[in-house]
């Protein structure tokens, strides 16, 4: 019974992950190769045709969803890097507090965040519309459908992702090690650069896999704050499946997608170094 235990603690989430995420996996993939339409019913042909089609005819948006997706990503890093130190080191006995008030917008639904700052970043929202009157920007200024209302939209959504993987990476660095190297005459910057940021790398490596995938799968953001210039892979996704109801296609971009991305989280991996990361998370 003890030889099994490992397994039957593992069963219910292996069932779960098979049932919801295997199952429908493999239904998708099979729509993907099919041909027809709602009204006569899709039929398998194995058209793999598709796959080639929906990349050249939506490359942009691919490409665009990436660019996106690595400018917030990197944004949120040089965010939550310097807050989850802060907490870490200077915290003190009110670091649930802090933590609590990173989690806060979580209370919010997701939409709803992101409505707040389609009202708050309108032409005549409460933060344009007094810098136009005291003449600080011009009147025809305008944040609303335009990659930076998109990219912000993506970093304050997803900011507490990179933060919390980072401040537990940061926690768990025992401040002795920093002191010890100060004794031993490091300046501030190189007990940091050759301590403190090596120890945290699992941190950081962790919060980027949490923000860069779905930030780049995102159609929220693009769909509220921006406009037609600034479309995402998962908008045209979103419209394939419930609008042009051209299941094939739609299935085939979402294959496309995670297969690109999962090439681009194993070369992050592989360049970052994924054995020294687990070896500083060992420590």
């Amino acid at each position: 019974m003890r030889r099994l235990a490992p397994y039957l603690l593992i069963l219910p989430g292996g069932l779960w992950l098979a049932i919801f995420l295997v199952v429908p996996m493999v239904f998708m993939a099979s729509v993907s190769t099919q041909e027809g339409d709602v009204v006569n019913g899709f039929v398998q042909t194995f058209n793999f045709s598709v796959y080639g089609d929906a990349l050249v005819q939506y490359r942009t948006q691919f490409l665009r969803s990436a660019g996106y997706g690595l400018v917030a990503t990197v944004v949120s890093v040089a965010l939550a890097y310097p807050m989850a130190y802060w907490i870490a080191f200077k915290g003190g006995p009110r670091k649930s507090t802090y933590l609590l008030l990173v989690l806060l917008p979580f209370f919010v639904s997701f939409v709803l965040r992101t409505v707040s700052w389609k009202f708050l970043l309108a032409d005549d929202g409460m933060l344009l519309s007094p810098l136009k009157s005291m003449g600080l920007v011009p009147g025809d200024f305008h944040v609303l459908q335009t990659t930076v209302a998109v990219i912000g939209g993506l970093v304050y959504n997803y900011l507490p992702f990179m933060i919390l993987p980072i401040y537990v990476a940061l926690e768990r660095v025992d401040p002795r090690v920093v002191e010890a190297a100060q004794d031993l005459y490091a300046a501030r910057r190189e007990a940091f650069t050759k301590v403190v940021l090596p120890l945290s790398l699992p941190g950081v490596f962790a919060g980027v896999l949490m923000t860069f995938v779905p930030m780049t799968a995102d159609y929220v953001n693009a769909g509220i704050l921006g406009g037609p210039e600034n479309t995402m892979i998962g908008n045209i996704i979103q419209t394939e499946y419930l609008v042009n109801n051209d299941y094939p296609t739609a299935a085939a971009l979402s294959f496309t997608l995670m297969a690109a991305m999962l090439v681009g989280i194993f070369a992050y991996a592989r360049a970052l170094g994924t054995e020294n990361v687990l070896e500083a998370a060992a420590r």
